[in-house]
């Protein structure tokens, strides 16, 4: 009995080991760890948000989706996220449409079009407009686009103070541009400023030893990061808003089930709806926070906004079919003229 029972211990432990290589990719495959990284600072409540959308993607697929986020640039800049995406170090990223542009230059047609917009109203309605082609683009990048939001205006935070287009020229501005957007780079510098490439982690030490004077930046962000501390003055010029959207590689999406799509998806968009009340609402807080702090806020009153929209217009040739594909660009003007006509039709 004793022989008997050693050799069904021995059978069964043969047994065992064989079909122990058959069930661990079975175990392998029900648990994907999806990794993101963003700019956003981790603590804030948009990262918040982001903590809650993975939350969600874990609890409605039973745990198979677990998200691990890398905030505040850890990963470093959105260039260097990309190349991390491409690479296959990161599944997903919440990006700027300024990051997105590495991807597809196209996508900066709703972000980079200097005082395109009116009211972010216009915006929206111009974006959600563009959203289906910039999201073809970037799947045949390689990309796919979980959910878009936006942050609300950015501001024009400074060292020194001005309040027109010819006191913005004279003082010869060292203006920060993110170190991809070579193209920005360039305009800026044929308008007779100083373009200085960086990261946005060097932003606040460039800013404390003159390096830059001037950082276009949503007034949270700049809060944030301390920004208003080496910069004292904010213009209350619209310049462009902060437009972005979380995208995950398509070789992440296509290992997803069809299932695991759909609830993706779902948590990404109201990801993607908080991210934006927050931050608008952020963006009037942070303003009232920075003034307490010292900040210079210079009212743009109508007259003066002109001016800065005539300024900003004059750069529009150089940005098209450059800075911005000409097709995308005269896509966003276009929209923009047929928003105004329907609402100048509605009043």
């Amino acid at each position: 009995m004793k022989r008997l029972r050693n050799q069904k211990r021995a059978l069964f432990s043969i047994f065992a080991a064989m079909l122990l290589p058959l069930l661990h990719p079975v175990i392998v495959r029900s648990q994907t760890r999806l990794r993101l990284a963003t700019l956003l600072p981790q603590g804030s409540s948009q990262y918040h948000a982001l903590e809650e959308m993975g939350q969600q993607w874990k609890t409605s697929t039973g745990g198979a989706l677990t998200l691990t986020i890398y905030p505040g640039g850890t990963m470093g800049g959105e260039e260097e996220t990309i190349r991390r995406l491409r690479l296959g170090q990161l599944q997903a990223a919440t990006l700027s449409a300024a990051g997105l542009s590495s991807i597809d230059p196209a996508v900066g047609a709703i972000e980079k079009i200097p005082m395109l917009f009116h009211s972010l109203d216009e915006m929206e309605y111009v974006c959600s407009k563009m959203q289906p082609d910039l999201e073809k683009r970037l799947e045949q990048k390689g990309f796919v686009a979980l959910s878009w939001t936006d942050a609300g205006w950015i501001h024009i935070i400074s060292r020194q103070p001005f309040t027109t287009p010819e006191e913005f020229k004279s003082k010869k501005s060292k203006v920060f541009v993110t170190s991809s957007d070579t193209d920005e780079a360039s305009i800026i510098n044929s308008l007779g400023f100083q373009a200085v490439p960086l990261e946005w982690s060097d932003v606040l030490i460039s800013l404390q030893t003159g390096l830059v004077d001037t950082v276009p930046v949503t007034p949270f962000y700049a809060l944030a990061s301390q920004f208003d501390l080496a910069a004292k003055n904010l213009l209350e010029v619209n310049y462009v808003p902060l437009v972005g959207a979380t995208v995950m590689t398509k070789r992440a999406w296509d290992a997803l089930t069809a299932d695991q799509q759909a609830k993706v998806l779902k948590a990404a968009a109201e990801a993607g709806k908080k991210i934006r009340a927050l931050s608008r609402a952020e963006s009037l807080e942070a303003i009232e926070a920075m003034k307490k702090r010292g900040l210079q806020v210079r009212p743009v009153p109508q007259d003066l906004e002109d001016d800065w929209r005539r300024f900003a217009e004059a750069v529009y040739p150089k940005m098209r079919g450059t800075m911005i594909p000409a097709d995308a660009f005269d896509k966003a003007l276009s929209f923009v003229a047929e928003y105004r006509a329907a609402h100048k039709a509605g009043r």
